[in-house]
Order: C-alpha cells, then structure tokens, then sequence
C-alpha cells in the first residue's frame, strides 16, 4: 500500500487541528479524548510522541482563547496560511435549507453581512483545504441523537453531508470514529495514525465500508465481552447485577461493531457490558432509531439464546465432565513406599 504523502513536503514539520463542535451535539467527544491515555492529547500536543510534526490544537472546549483570538485560526484555514491542517467536526450536521429565515448551528460572525457563520458554511469553506477530516462521535459520523424520526433539523452525519465518496485533497476518504461519546483511545489513535501518515510514516488508513478504523471497529462487542462465554453455554442474566449474558435484557453486543468491552474506557476499566450496561448500539448508523426500545430484548434473541440454551447445555455438561477429571491430582502423586508413576528402572 502507498504511504500517503503531505500535499506541499514530504517531511511536514507543524500541522494543526482545526476541531469544530458546532454541530448539533454536547461536546461530550471533546471531554471524552482528555481521558485518553494511548496517546493523550497533552502527548501529541507537547510532542511527546517520536515522529510527529508539531501539532497544534484549536479546540473551543480546550482552547485558551476566546472571541477573535480564538477565531482568527478558522480564517486563517480559511484563506489557506494554516496549512497543513485536518479538520475535525464534533455534532451532527443540521439541514440549513430546512431553516426557514433562522439558523440551526453556527460560529463566528461574517463581517461583511454581520449574520452568523453556519457550521455548513464552515464546512463547505474548509473541507476543500483540510488533509483529512474526522468525524468524531456517532453524532459526526452518522447523525446520532439528533438525527432521530422525528426531529426538525434534518441533521446527518458528514459522509450523507459531503458525500459518501468524498476526498480530501491529500486523497483521504472521511474517517468516522463513532461512539456516544467516541471511546477516549480510539479517537486519539486514529488521529495518531493520520499523523504519522503525515510525516510519511504509515500507510493509507484502512477504513470499512462505513469509514470505520477497521482494526477499531472490526469485531462485535460480543466477541471482546467478558460475559460471551456465558452465552456459549446458554446462561442468561435475568436481572441487572447478575454476572452471566446480558442478551436476554436487551444487550445488542451480538451485532454491534465495537471494541469498548475489549479496551475498556479509560486505563482498560470500564465499558458497557464490563460494568453491568448492556448495549444499546451507539457505534452503529442505525442508532438511536433502530436500537430502541433499549430496554427490551432484541428480536433475534428470544431464538438465538433459546438456540444457546440448548447447544449450550449439552456444552456444558461435556465440560463439566471433563472438568472434573481435570480438576484431580494423578494418582501417582502420593506418600506412600511403592511407586506407581509407571517409572522402569534399567538396572
């Protein structure tokens, strides 16, 4: 695979992160990466991390600045003098032409007309010049919360925003990294990855159909849950605090591409299942819609755990049998005068 180049010099030195939270969303992405600790944001920040360039972070949650101070790095994006820069967006993206005379989200003030800037007009004016653009949270990527029947914005994700095949001008397709919000860990290596991929250093990021980090989002969050060998062998919590399977109180882990269980939240604790939450499918573009109720079990699981229940009582009575025979000491470890290891002495 071809290791993506910087568009002006292969060796880029500085690179800065325009972050957007002018979606519709709670900036809970934003707080969620000061948890990160593979890498954390002061790491790459304060160039802890060997091979990086230089990366500066304009982050209104995170930022020191505020009013036109703040401000100026987005015009500066803008007419091109912040180059290079990778265009992170947090909040789902509002339907302006379902707006009426008003606005639905914006930041920053046009000083020729003195209206607010929208976020689409934000956006519009800066894909165009980013490396990269990420998504970061399921609001981003695929609408979430805000995107639900019912609502009156409209809103979507960036891909049904820019387009599904869009590219960046380095040849960057948009990379999603959902979650509600986005697991700490998982957005700052993805960001790692584009930035190494900026110094030369790694090749084309592999995304899946859904522009999911493949090796983030590849497997479900039953195959990384602590409780699937109790589905295995058909056991099922019936009520919450209960340590087997969480299916039959609604869990979607069988079908949801997540790594929570696996990485845990924060320092490997935490995440959904781990601490007695089922799945509610946050990751996924479906949610919240075809997610919910949440509460309620899942409509394949009434079939699939019966199905468990079965296979998995006949599984465990063969294990428990060989388990038992396991869980002995051979007979030859005694106290006693003769030997009965099967030892043959030659002479």
């Amino acid at each position: 695979m071809k290791t993506i180049q910087a568009h002006r010099e292969p060796d880029v030195k500085e690179i800065h992160i325009v972050w957007m939270t002018t979606g519709l969303g709670c900036d809970g992405d934003s707080v969620s990466i000061t948890a990160a600790m593979q890498p954390s944001i002061e790491d790459v920040v304060l160039g802890a991390i060997p091979g990086l360039p230089k990366v500066h972070l304009h982050n209104p949650v995170l930022a020191y600045e505020v009013g036109d101070d703040f401000m100026k790095w987005w015009y500066m994006a803008e007419r091109g003098e912040l180059d290079p820069f990778v265009l992170v967006v947090e909040g789902s993206i509002p339907n302006e032409n379902l707006s009426g005379e008003g606005y639905w989200a914006a930041m920053g003030t046009n000083e020729e007309t003195g209206q607010p800037i929208t976020t689409n007009e934000w956006i519009d004016r800066l894909a165009p010049k980013a490396l990269a653009i990420v998504g970061a949270g399921t609001c981003a990527t695929y609408g979430g919360i805000h995107a639900m029947q019912g609502n009156p914005t409209g809103c979507m994700g960036l891909a049904d925003y820019l387009g599904w095949d869009w590219k960046s001008k380095a040849g960057l397709p948009i990379v999603n990294v959902p979650g509600c919000p986005v697991q700490p860990d998982n957005f700052m290596e993805t960001l790692l990855y584009l930035l190494y991929q900026v110094a030369g250093l790694a090749p084309m990021i592999p995304l899946d159909d859904k522009l999911r980090p493949k090796w983030l989002f590849g497997s479900t969050v039953h195959e990384g849950c602590d409780r699937g060998g109790h589905y295995e062998q058909g056991r099922f919590a019936s009520e919450y605090g209960q340590p087997e399977c969480l299916v039959k109180l609604g869990c979607w882990g069988p079908v949801v591409n997540c790594n929570v269980p696996k990485r845990g939240w924060m320092a490997g604790i935490g995440g959904c299942p781990n601490v007695g939450g089922i799945c509610i499918g946050c990751t996924m573009p479906g949610f919240p819609d075809k997610f919910m109720p949440f509460m309620n079990p899942p409509p394949g699981s009434y079939v699939s755990s019966a199905g468990s229940m079965v296979y998995g009582g006949i599984i465990k009575a063969l294990r428990n049998i060989t388990q038992r025979k396991l869980n002995k000491e051979p007979h030859w470890r005694h106290n006693r005068k003769e030997l009965t290891t099967g030892y043959k002495p030659k002479h």
